[in-house]
């Protein structure tokens, strides 16, 4: 039972000028939840109404409860101890020495403040000052309206803020804005908000990994995305023909350019997309004249289609299973998704929804859940794909995200690293950008969208997109001609390259470089993928999230881990000749040269324009697949691994047939590589409960990195220990 630690005459908890009471609910070891609640007239609290941003779950009854003024209480909490007092309306986490938790202030309008620390901040969702958030002010004003849109992109605001101190806040509701100029940071309610209910989530763990998690388990674990969505996706604008759409998918192949997607722009954005204006379903007849067939010959050609769309609503309610009445209404989500079906039927295979910044933040939830449960009614076996440029706390469930509609300019591409490993830390792992930037400026040139290119293939998506998107083909360099120019109604700094631009032969070599590197490492990268799902962290992720004891691997924002063991730092500098880039303590490789190097220090990188600098942890085990033209592709060339020596090294190769939910009733398979330094041996082995897919059995290579050691080896789901 709670303990009274102090005795005053009992007078009524108000808050923003309501009786209201304080619950406090122990979640888990690591998660607290804090609600202040209005109260009836009869003195029982009103609970905040059920919202999509939370998973339904059976909640604990609350361990703490005060709804006077005077007085305090303490409650065990795992390790630590909740201190919860009521004047001022307060609480404090108490535990062992050097934690450092920050005490909520609740004040009497509804504000809640707490020192921001030191250490720096993460989190807040896409968007806005970066890396650190710590000393700015940030409205959550959603949506590419906002000054920084250019270099920074679009804001999708998460409102969650971790701490490299080892915590994090959850305000689920009501909706405000942070000020973290001050020591101490306040979270403002909206003035359309009331500032009652006030329900947030406090997380502590000294370990990050844990704290993404504990926010998976409250907003929802990332969903398992279609295996081709990870491939390379090329988008269009102005179209010209029928031909020229087929055209432009039978040169990736005879060039022999891996892709997994088109992606088509509407008709209102350009003169002439796939459909007739903004917000059509119908098919603009003049280079779409019989969808069905030309999707099918697409198809044909391994192909993923995905249109772009453009909502109209001013509200989204409901769900696709709403039924009767309801579903009639034009705002209700399945009225809305019944426009889709027609399209939907000629078999395209995902959706582009842009537009939607207006909708308030639960609406564009709404919006985010209608991508993903709509399809599911009519392919209830398939995986949904959406690529959002807005949603929600949640968002991770459903769909992916853009940044919006950058600038073509060297700051810009800077910007975008920061921003994704943000957003990877607001619990959202999903994330690219418009390789080259949307906006054409004279700054896009060669360098610039090769830079970019090398970038995006190590972005979660890789999608090339913008105006005058011809130079957004891999080939588009070298042709002495621009294509549509698509610059009116834009201002500022857009603009065209220069025209000697057009006849640069270095592009398209490089963009199959990292093609190609793109689609060996998709066993690896798949596998990342599968652990977002299951885990909640990003695939982008800060070096926090794994060296958090180190403060210089903590501040930097402008490299990343790509999953846990290879360390990405994207060149962002114009003319650059080498790349300063920390590398974390231990031994690593450079992936190119494969030459051993100590971390623990900064180094410089000489680079050319061909090199994205890329290190390799030592005790790992990296799946390296045969080159593909899309994902689904047979080979019989065999999946190498390559090891890379100094400790001992296990990944869990996984494999599913990357578009059913089959995974869900054990068709899948995690294949154990366990790799004993001192003995050099590699054990291959199944982990129980999942199975050995076709081709069975299977030849693998195995490889040591820096050395002229391997072997082939043959597996038939029985364990086996290779000698190298």
């Amino acid at each position: 039972m709670a303990s009274v630690l102090q005795d005053e005459q009992p007078r009524p908890l108000e808050i923003a000028g309501q009786r209201a009471g304080l619950e406090l609910t122990v979640v888990s070891p690591h998660t607290l939840r804090i609600s202040v609640l209005p109260l009836g007239e009869d003195g029982r609290s009103r609970p905040a109404e059920p919202d999509p941003v939370l998973i339904e779950r059976n909640w604990p009854e609350p361990a703490l409860k005060i709804q006077s003024r005077g007085g305090a209480q303490r409650k065990p909490w795992g390790e630590l101890a909740v201190i919860a007092s009521s004047q001022p309306l307060a609480i404090t986490v108490r535990g062992e020495k050097g934690r450092i938790i920050p005490r909520l202030l609740i004040e009497s309008d509804g504000v809640v403040s707490f020192p921001r620390g030191v250490a720096p901040l993460f989190g807040l969702g896409e968007g806005g000052p970066q890396f650190d958030r710590g000393g700015k002010q940030y409205p959550m004003r959603n949506g590419q309206n906002v000054p920084e849109l250019a270099v920074v992109g679009a804001r999708m605001p998460i409102p969650l803020i971790a701490s490299a101190d080892g915590w994090a806040l959850f305000f689920h509701q009501p909706y405000g804005t942070f000020d973290l100029t001050g020591e101490d940071a306040r979270f403002n309610p909206l003035p359309s908000e009331t500032a009652l209910p006030l329900d947030l989530f406090l997380i502590t763990s000294k370990n990050p990994a844990e704290i993404l998690a504990e926010y998976a388990r409250l907003t929802g674990f990332p969903h398992l995305p279609p295996l081709w969505s990870l491939g390379y996706q090329q988008s269009h604008r102005t179209l010209s023909s029928r031909e020229e759409i087929l055209t432009e998918a039978r040169t990736f192949r005879e060039k022999k350019l891996p892709c997994d997607v088109l992606i088509y722009l509407g008709t209102g954005f350009c003169p002439s997309g796939w459909n007739t204006g903004h917000g059509s379903f119908s098919f603009n007849k003049q280079v779409f004249p019989d969808p069905e067939e030309m999707i099918r010959e697409l198809h044909k050609e391994n192909f993923r289609i995905v249109p772009h769309v453009v909502l109209q609503a001013r509200h989204l309610h409901g769900r696709v299973s709403d039924t009767g009445e309801a579903a009639q209404a034009p705002e209700d989500v399945a009225h809305y998704w019944a426009e889709h079906l027609k399209v939907f039927d000629t078999g395209v295979d995902g959706w582009w929804p842009d537009e939607g910044d207006w909708l308030p933040p639960l609406d564009r939830l709404v919006r985010n859940r209608m991508y993903w449960e709509g399809p599911l009614q009519a392919r209830p076996n398939v995986r949904p794909y959406a690529l959002h440029r807005n949603g929600y706390a949640g968002i991770q469930r459903y769909g992916w995200l853009w940044s919006g509609d950058v600038e073509s300019t060297w700051r810009t591409l800077q910007a975008q690293v920061p921003n994704g490993i943000n957003t990877g830390l607001s619990g959202m792992p999903f994330w690219g950008t418009d390789t080259g930037g949307f906006v054409t400026t004279p700054e896009l040139t060669g360098e610039l969208y090769v830079r970019w290119f090398q970038f995006s293939s190590f972005c979660p998506l890789f999608r090339s997109h913008g105006r005058t998107w011809k130079l957004r083909l891999p080939w588009g360099w070298n042709t002495g001609d621009y294509g549509p120019t698509e610059l009116g109604g834009y201002h500022g700094d857009a603009g065209l390259p220069d025209p000697r631009e057009l006849h640069n032969a270095e592009v398209e070599p490089i963009c199959r470089k990292y093609l190609d590197l793109r689609y060996r490492l998709m066993p690896y990268l798949y596998t990342a993928v599968r652990e977002a799902h299951a885990t909640g962290l990003p695939i982008m992720r800060a070096l926090w999230l794994h060296y958090a004891d180190d403060p210089h691997a903590v501040e930097r924002g402008d490299e990343y881990l790509w999953g846990r063991n290879i360390l990405v730092a994207p060149v962002t500098e114009k003319g650059a000749t080498e790349r300063r880039l920390y590398l974390p303590r231990g031994r690593w490789y450079d992936f190119w040269t494969e030459e051993p190097l100590e971390g623990g220090r900064e180094l410089a990188r000489p680079v050319d324009l061909a090199t994205l600098p890329l290190y390799v942890r030592a005790g790992t085990i990296i799946p390296m697949a045969p080159v593909k033209q899309y994902t689904a592709q047979e080979s019989r060339e065999p999946l190498t691994f390559v090891i890379y020596p100094g400790a001992d090294a296990e990944f869990a190769l996984y494999e599913d047939d990357g578009v059913s939910f089959d995974y869900s009733r054990g068709e899948f398979m995690l294949l154990r590589a366990g790799w004993n330094d001192g003995d050099r041996q590699l054990a291959l082995s199944l982990v129980e409960g999942s199975k050995l897919l076709p081709p069975r059995p299977r030849t693998f290579e195995i490889r040591v990195a820096s050395s002229h050691q391997s072997q082939s080896v043959t597996f038939d789901g029985t364990a086996k220990t290779v000698k190298l």
